[in-house]
């Protein structure tokens, strides 16, 4: 099975990334899933949840429920149903051999990815701070805010998880301060010579 992750600040375009690698034929699995299901079933931001659940199972927690899905998902028959097991990551079911993992936010998630699946590679998606708030502000996810105040705090807690070292040592980095559509060629080109 061919596992790339996705890894990036909020806002940098992730979830254009994941769209393509769907439109490719690719089971994409958000990690941001984990962490907004349990949000919501503690009741609480998936901001406070996101520290909580590390604190309390450890920093591999989030990777270590996306490979035990990723892995059932090579047989169908074993294949998890979000609505039996709504703490599993959402993902569109298509052709089980390739999957992309969007949301990688520390190098821990990358050893646990990188131990279960020995050809894993990760895309960083990089864009200015300023060019992230505005598209925040325009998505309005649950955890998204409108106050730039409330980005940057958001901004320095991805990057105590080691958001930052994760982009660093990316296997590929690709800019998106431009047209939609200029992304999306460029990681649709990664994507097809990785597969």
């Amino acid at each position: 099975m061919k596992v790339i992750g996705v890894t990036g600040m909020p806002g940098s375009g992730k979830s254009v990334v994941s769209r393509v690698a769907e439109n490719l034929g690719m089971n994409v699995v958000r990690m941001g899933d984990v962490i907004r299901d349990e949000a919501h079933k503690r009741n609480e931001s998936p901001g406070k949840v996101a520290v909580d659940l590390r604190k309390e199972f450890g920093k591999f927690v989030i990777a270590e429920r996306c490979v035990t899905y990723i892995k059932n998902l090579s047989t169908p028959e074993e294949k998890h149903d979000s609505k039996k097991n709504p703490s599993s990551p959402k993902s569109t079911a298509s052709n089980h051999s390739m999957v992309l993992i969007e949301g990688i936010r520390s190098p821990w998630e990358v050893e646990i990815f990188k131990n279960n699946f020995p050809d894993f590679k990760v895309i960083a998606i990089h864009s200015a701070p300023e060019t992230r708030y505005l598209r925040l502000r325009k998505r309005m996810r649950s955890d998204d805010s409108a106050e730039t105040r409330e980005a940057l705090k958001r901004d320095q807690r991805e990057l105590k998880f080691g958001i930052g070292d994760v982009i660093a040592s990316a296997d590929f980095m690709v800019v998106n301060e431009g047209a939609k559509g200029k992304l999306k060629n460029t990681v649709r080109g990664i994507l097809k010579n990785e597969l």
